[in-house]
C-alpha cells in the first residue's frame, strides 16, 4: 500500500488540472490513467476563458507552440445557409484569451499530462481503477489495477474522481440523472481538405441547424483537418437506418452550408456514436471524495463547454482539496462551496442550451429586440461563467423560450440530503 494526498482518478484535462494545482502546493499525488497517452478524443474546440486556467497552468506557450487552428469566433448557420453575424470575441474582450484555440485533442490533453508530471505529480498510464476503498462509509482511497494485470492499492485523504463520462463514482453509487429534456445522441467524424472560410473566420466554430432543432458541428483544426459532427434527438436520426455512415451523409444534404464546406473534403477514419449526451451526478461530494469535469456531469455540446467546465471544476476543486487537507477535514462538507459555484455556473449555460433547441429562439431574435444585452451574452459563449449573475439576460432569454427550472441536485451528499 502507498499514502499520498490525494488519488486522480483519469488524466485527461479536469484530472491533470487538479494533479498539477495540487503538486504546486506541495501536496503529494498521484494520477492513474487508464490508457497510454497520446488517445483519441472528441471535444477540441475551446472557450476564450479556459485562457485562464491555462495560464495558472503554464501552458500557454506550450500550446502556443503547437500552432493550432486560432478560433476568433463562433458563428450559427441556418438550414439554407445564412449566417448570423459572428460573435468576434475581441470586439467585447481586449485580452489575449480572445484568441482561443482549436486542439487535436490527443495531443492536447498529453501537454495537459505531462505538465502535470513536471510539476511533480506522480503519473501512471495503463492503470485502471477497479474500486473505491471505505472505512465506513468515507473512501480512503482505490484499488488499481496496472498494465501487468496485478492489482494493489492506493491509500489518500482525498480520492478525485475524473475519469471522464466513464463516471466511474457516480456509475457504482447509482448517481447519474440524464437531463429531463437533452436527450441527444452525437455521431462525428473527421475530414481532410474541406472548405473553410476566409481571414477570420478560418477557425471559426460553427453551429449548423437541422430539422427538429438538430445540428451540425464544423470545428476546422491544424493540417487541413475538420472535426464534423451532429447533435439531433435519437428517433430523428435513426429514422431510416442505424447506420452511422448512412445517417451522416443524409444530413449533410440537408443543409446548405455543411453540404458546401464538406463537399470538397474527403472523410476518413471511422464514425464515432454517443449517447445520454447531457446529465449530472446527484452530488458532487461525498466524504472523502470529489467529482470533477465529466465524472461529475456533462451538458449538451453546442457552446463548446466540455473543457472548459473540466479545466475549472479541476481548478476549483484542487483549491478547495488544498484548503480541506490544510484543516484535516476532507468530508463532504469542506465540498459545499464548490458544487454550489459548479452547479451555478453549469445553469447559466444549460439555460442557453434549453433556449437554443426552442423553437421560438434565435440569438437573432434577442439581439435585435435586446441590443444592450449582447454583450452580456458573449460573457456566456466565452465562459465568463463562474460567481456571476446573468439574471438580466435569463429574464430576456425567457420572454423567447421556454427556460428549465434549476436541477435540484448536483451539490455535496451531506448538503443535498440535510
Amino acid at each position: 500500500m502507498s499514502e499520498y494526498d490525494a488519488i486522480i482518478v483519469g488524466g485527461g484535462p479536469a484530472g491533470a488540472t487538479v494533479g498539477t494545482l495540487l503538486a504546486e502546493k506541495g501536496r503529494k499525488v498521484v494520477i492513474l490513467e487508464k490508457e497510454k497517452f497520446p488517445r483519441y478524443h472528441v471535444g477540441e474546440s475551446l472557450m476564450p476563458f479556459c485562457y485562464f486556467t491555462f495560464e495558472r497552468l503554464g501552458v500557454i506557450d506550450k500550446l502556443n507552440e503547437r500552432a493550432y487552428t486560432n478560433k476568433h469566433s463562433v458563428q450559427f448557420v441556418t438550414k439554407d445557409g445564412r449566417m448570423s453575424a459572428p460573435f468576434y470575441f475581441f470586439q467585447h474582450l481586449d485580452h489575449p484569451a480572445a484568441t482561443t484555440w482549436q486542439v487535436k485533442r490527443s495531443e492536447f490533453d498529453e501537454i495537459l499530462l505531462d505538465n502535470a508530471r513536471e510539476k511533480g505529480a506522480e503519473v501512471r498510464e495503463e492503470t485502471q481503477v477497479v474500486d473505491f476503498l471505505y472505512e465506513g462509509d468515507t473512501v480512503v482511497g482505490v484499488t488499481a489495477k496496472g498494465k501487468d494485470g496485478e492489482s494493489y492499492e492506493l491509500r489518500a485523504p482525498i480520492t478525485v474522481d475524473a475519469s471522464g463520462r466513464d463516471s466511474l463514482f457516480q456509475t457504482k453509487r447509482r448517481w447519474r440523472k440524464r437531463d429531463p429534456k437533452l436527450k441527444k445522441i452525437a455521431i462525428w467524424t473527421l475530414y481532410k481538405g474541406a472548405k473553410r472560410d476566409p481571414d477570420l473566420d478560418e477557425g471559426a466554430t460553427t453551429v449548423a441547424y437541422l430539422d427538429d432543432r438538430g445540428w451540425f458541428w464544423n470545428i476546422p483544426m491544424k493540417d487541413d483537418i475538420v472535426s464534423s459532427g451532429i447533435v439531433a434527438e435519437r428517433d430523428y436520426l435513426y429514422k431510416d437506418t442505424r447506420d452511422p455512415k448512412s445517417i451522416f451523409e443524409r444530413e449533410i444534404e440537408n443543409n446548405a452550408w455543411i453540404k458546401d464546406h464538406l463537399s470538397c473534403g474527403e472523410q476518413f477514419g471511422e464514425y464515432w456514436v454517443t449517447g445520454e449526451y447531457s446529465y449530472r451526478s446527484e452530488h458532487c461530494a461525498a466524504d472523502g471524495i470529489v467529482l470533477v469535469g465529466d465524472a461529475f456531469a456533462f451538458l449538451d455540446p453546442v457552446f463548446s463547454s466540455g473543457v472548459f467546465l473540466a479545466l475549472k471544476s479541476g481548478e476549483m476543486a484542487a483549491d478547495a482539496i488544498d484548503s480541506a487537507l490544510q484543516k484535516s477535514d476532507t468530508s463532504s462538507v469542506a465540498f459545499s462551496d464548490y458544487g454550489e459555484r459548479l452547479c451555478q455556473s453549469m445553469e447559466t449555460m444549460r439555460s442557453l442550451v434549453y433556449a437554443f433547441y426552442d423553437e421560438g429562439f434565435s440569438f437573432g431574435k434577442l439581439v435585435r429586440k435586446h441590443g444592450d444585452l449582447r454583450g452580456t451574452l458573449t460573457d456566456c459563449l466565452i465562459g465568463d461563467l463562474v460567481d456571476k449573475d446573468y439574471g438580466p439576460l435569463m429574464e430576456a432569454i425567457g420572454g423567447l423560450a421556454s427556460l428549465p427550472e434549476a436541477l435540484p441536485y448536483g451539490r455535496t451528499a451531506a448538503k443535498s440530503s440535510a
